[in-house]
């Protein structure tokens, strides 16, 4: 063999490993592609569960709120009655 059918092989060589590599390299690009996509929409799923329970908290809260203020309002109205009595 010559010098250049020498380089030619190593050359052919290493041009099968690189195309390996890009491939194997778009592979992996793809699937970690699709995981972040999966991971993207667990996420939103998490956003759409905390907005829910904040509303909950909220409403539970605005309630209580409510509870007590009418409480404090009944028990206004009962010592006003008991005191004219």
């Amino acid at each position: 063999m010559t010098a250049t059918d020498d380089l030619n092989v190593k050359l052919a060589v290493y041009m099968e490993r690189l195309d390996n590599y890009i491939e194997s390299q778009a592979t992996l690009n793809e699937t970690m592609c699709r995981r972040l996509e999966k991971h993207g929409e667990e996420l939103d799923a998490l956003q759409d569960w905390r907005t829910k329970i904040l509303g909950a908290k909220w409403i539970s809260g605005a309630i209580a709120l409510l509870a007590v203020h009418t409480t404090v309002v009944l028990a206004a109205i009962l010592g006003m009655v008991r005191w004219i009595k």
